[in-house]
């Protein structure tokens, strides 16, 4: 009988999971907060790709500087 309360198990989960991504998708609050996020993350990610330049920049800077000072 252990196989019909996964049966039982798995189509509550299916049932519960409709409901809620139907409700998330019709959720016009919902969609707004997904898009809000996924322009932050653009955003963040947009920064973040700078600064790693940025940084990646300065220490080549930094390199020159130090192979500068060691030759006579």
């Amino acid at each position: 009988m252990a196989g019909g309360g996964n049966f039982i198990a798995r189509v509550i989960s299916y049932v519960a999971n409709e409901f809620i991504v139907n409700g998330l998708a019709n959720s016009h609050a919902f969609q707004r907060f997904a898009v809000r996020t996924s322009k932050r993350i653009e955003n963040l990610s947009k920064m973040a790709a700078e600064n790693r330049e940025k940084v990646a920049q300065q220490m080549e800077e930094f390199a020159k500087n130090i192979d500068s000072t060691k030759k006579p």
